[in-house]
């Protein structure tokens, strides 16, 4: 009796017999699919890897767990909402711990600063530093929450399909100074160069150099102010485990080891998927793709001409910075060390100028290590500690080329050694196990061309309705969610994005641009067991 009420229920879903692809499995493939298979779509979820979560992979060595990529969970209200949509919590599949401090920021000259949800520590530390900033902190914060309220909680989850959609919006982001650069506005408040350094670092978080990234991203600074900084209990691959099984549960599928060779097409319409080991095809109602926009266009769409245009501005894009990663593990605690902490260097704009315009990989770095032993213990045998330090780096088309296989061995010695001279003495006898992942690792592993870490650069001309489209314009039923649609990189971002695009399927369904496949192909056959096996 159960089992009927459940597929009556499910008939009256506005996807109730549409079948969805949903090509990669980050934050964001994840998310689409949980929401599409909510709506009564049946969804099947492939993914290139052995494991799902994208950028967020996680691997194990020597009983140390390595979160490979998002470490920083902010807002964890829109994950909330992706249990909340079948009548669950994300509290009965994971368990989100609050960090505290957000982040432990230090510089060469042993000055330090512990950024957290107490505006009263914050002020107290602002003042001991340069006490007329502290009043010019308060009206940062104010602006901060209105860039907030305008840019987060209105138009986040807001596509953004026409032209005439931006315009809408263009009064208030005039009026917020959206033209101006994350810096600009910082230095308009604040007159310490290292509080300057301490309140705009973080539009680096979502690939953006804080000279050029638009004023928006200053949003970022309330939204952690406003929801805390959490990790999950057991990594981030446990959030992204929480996800699959959620999506498992509500009857969705998933594939591993799948990487897709095509978006078939037919008529201009996204008709299947063409897998890459073995060519079979299978038929879809619709593709939502999580892969990298630049590697849809250019790979996965190669046959169908009506992407030309897109393809060409693909190639003209600014990419955001990629990322030099080192994860290690000790058989020692270091308990002077935050759960994440920015370690500032010598330069700070002329470094970012290196990374971003010269495309120069600098003798001189600044670092984000992650040391998530310092909330969960687990992560690493006891009495040992677990690390990820984060160097940003040109993206593989900026500047020389660099022989990755060559330098990078050379550039961990190099940032191992400086952890252990500046910040992190006796590091390197320590460590029982070590790995790194490159610009090239980006490309090979995670299909981004370029090595971008984070899609397309966050600056103003690429933003909303001026970066790719959550709903493509010249293919019907092909959608977009991650880093490289609107509104953007980050966990918060990517997740919402999701949102974004399926509200337009949903509305596409009912309108009629969504149809049923005309594709003759045969099933994909699996033998990958569960994801979460």
């Amino acid at each position: 009796m159960a089992a009927v009420t459940e597929s009556k229920t499910n008939e009256k879903k506005p996807g109730f017999g549409m079948k969805a692809a949903v090509i990669g499995s980050g934050f964001g493939g994840l998310s689409a699919a949980i929401r599409l298979q909510s709506a009564g779509f049946q969804v099947t979820l492939f993914e290139k890897r052995d494991l799902p979560g994208g950028r967020a992979y996680v691997f194990k060595d020597k009983g140390f767990t390595f979160d490979a990529g998002p470490t920083v969970i902010t807002a964890p209200t829109c994950l909330e909402e992706l249990y909340e949509l079948s009548g669950r919590k994300l509290s009965d599949y994971v368990e989100l711990m609050k960090v505290g401090p957000f982040y432990r920021l230090m510089w060469e000259d042993g000055y330090t600063f512990d950024y957290d949800q107490d505006l009263e520590g914050t002020l107290s530390q602002i003042r001991k530093k340069n006490p007329a900033d502290a009043e010019g902190y308060r009206r940062f914060l104010e602006y901060s929450k209105e860039v907030f309220n305008e840019g987060y909680t209105k138009l986040v989850h807001v596509p953004f399909l026409s032209f005439w959609s931006m315009i809408r919006v263009a009064p208030q982001l005039v009026r917020l100074q959206a033209h101006r650069s994350v810096y600009s506005i910082i230095k308009s408040y604040i007159k310490d160069p290292q509080l300057r350094q301490a309140f705009s670092f973080h539009s680096l978080l979502v690939g953006g150099n804080p000279f050029t990234t638009s004023s928006i991203y200053t949003l970022i600074h309330y939204l952690e102010r406003n929801w805390g900084v959490w990790f999950p209990r057991w990594g981030t691959g446990a959030l992204i485990q929480g996800m699959v099984k959620l999506l498992e549960d509500l009857g969705g599928k998933m594939v591993l080891n799948a990487e897709i060779d095509e978006i078939v097409t037919v008529d201009g319409r996204a008709q299947g998927v063409r897998m890459k080991r073995d060519g079979k095809t299978e038929a879809f109602d619709l593709v939502v793709c999580n892969s990298d926009v630049h590697h849809t266009y250019r790979d996965l769409l190669k046959k169908e001409p009506k992407v030309e245009r897109t393809r060409k501005r693909m190639d003209r894009s600014r990419w955001s910075m990629s990322l030099f990663l080192i994860y290690f593990g000790t058989k020692k605690q270091f308990p002077h060390l935050a759960h994440h902490s920015v370690l500032f260097g010598p330069r700070y704009k002329e470094l970012l100028s290196d990374i971003f315009d010269k495309g120069v990989l600098a003798d001189d770095f600044s670092l984000y290590l992650h040391a998530p032993t310092r909330t969960d213990p687990s992560l690493a045998p006891e009495g040992g500690e677990c690390f990820y330090v984060l160097s940003p780096v040109p993206h593989l088309g900026k500047g020389k080329k660099i022989d990755w296989q060559t330098v990078g061995p050379k550039y961990a010695e190099k940032i191992i050694d400086y952890l252990d001279e500046k910040y992190v003495p006796g590091l390197k006898k320590e460590i029982v196990t070590q790995r790194i992942f490159t610009p090239e690792d980006f490309k090979s592993e995670l299909n981004a061309p370029l090595g971008a870490a984070f899609s397309l650069e966050p600056v103003l001309q690429q933003s909303a309705y001026f970066r790719i489209a959550n709903r493509d314009p010249n293919i019907a039923g092909l959608y977009f969610v991650g880093a490289g649609t609107h509104p953007g990189a980050g966990v918060p971002g990517v997740v919402n994005s999701a949102k974004a695009t399926a509200s337009v399927v949903i509305e596409d369904l009912a309108e009629g641009r969504i149809r049923k496949s005309e594709l003759a192909g045969t099933e994909l056959k699996s033998s990958n067991a569960p994801a979460h096996a």
